[in-house]
């Protein structure tokens, strides 16, 4: 009977759309005395209930733009201490930094969320072909991925890839999935345990855990496919704005799929390229009046990259 009394609070609590309420606590109350608990469990019970309350709000609160900002640096400090910084051609990475500047500029959130502090591309010594993004607007080319880009317009696909990640909230919404997770199942937990009369969970502690093993989980295992096609998407959309051709994202991924081997770089952490290339030639036929104007930049990218 008990464990029938701990589902009646738990399935109370979340429809309550864990507001704590008289209704709520006097509909428990009212369960656990026809379920035959006693006036101790009952009120453990009730403190288990405002504990989890208060785990779940914790977990829905908003994250502000300055907290997406430090978030962003975290993740950053997580992939320099796995690849070092390319350090030998300066005028390579100013080169990058001048793309990401145009499309970001040409975006409908230029400076938005935790990019307040603007947009910056640093190259990785590193042959694996990759990048990354934080919610800081740091993004992270490999030298691998930049040597199998054929042309500015594909560099400025992969560009615009992780500008729409960081414009979508892709890092922080799967941060905030994972604590809403976290909270339900200590919810669960606390109030089983009351019920069943062990100690109860500390959930205030386990909601206040560092992000740092959150970040890591995204950095090892990337995005849903969902959202990785999502960003393909917006991608395309920022090269129209910005001036470049949309293709250019379709280019660069034919390039990912002749050159990327599974379970390494983007392998490991995006959709096949083949699935990616399907959901960008459909995309791309929203763009049929977009000017292909790559030719003019063609001695610019050949110059850089040399």
């Amino acid at each position: 009977m008990r464990l029938k009394t701990v589902g009646i609070l738990f399935i109370s609590l979340f429809f309550a759309g864990t507001i704590l309420s008289c209704e709520v606590i006097e509909g428990f109350v009212q369960a656990a005395g026809a379920a035959g608990m006693d006036k101790k469990t009952v009120d453990s019970s009730i403190k288990a209930i405002k504990a989890s309350s208060r785990s779940i709000d914790t977990a829905l609160e908003d994250i502000t733009p300055e907290q997406e900002y430090y978030i962003g640096r975290a993740i950053a400090a997580n992939i320099l201490a796995k690849y070092k910084l390319y350090t030998k051609n300066p005028t390579l990475t100013r080169y990058l930094n001048n793309i990401c500047a145009a499309i970001a500029i040409n975006s409908a959130l230029p400076y938005s969320h935790g990019a307040f502090k603007g947009y910056h591309v640093a190259m990785l010594d590193s042959r694996e072909i990759n990048a990354f993004a934080t919610s800081g607007g740091h993004i992270f080319i490999t030298r691998g991925l930049v040597s199998i880009a054929k042309s500015e317009d594909a560099l400025a696909g992969v560009i615009a890839h992780e500008v729409a990640h960081i414009q979508l909230q892709h890092s922080i919404k799967s941060i905030k999935n994972s604590r809403f997770a976290q909270a339900v199942s200590v919810t669960g937990k606390s109030t089983v345990d009351v019920a069943t009369g062990l100690t109860g969970v500390d959930i205030t502690a386990l909601m206040d855990e560092s992000v740092g093993d959150i970040v890591q989980t995204l950095f090892d295992n990337g995005y849903s496919q969902a959202q990785e096609l999502d960003a393909d998407n917006t991608a395309m959309r920022l090269l129209a704005w910005a001036g470049y051709n949309p293709s250019g994202l379709i280019d660069m991924l034919k390039a990912l799929n002749a050159a990327q081997k599974p379970g390494e770089g983007f392998g490991k952490t995006h959709p096949h390229p083949s699935t990616r290339i399907s959901n960008a030639e459909i995309t791309i036929l929203l763009y049929g009046g977009v000017k292909d104007t790559s030719e003019k930049r063609k001695a610019r990218f050949a110059s850089a990259i040399k």
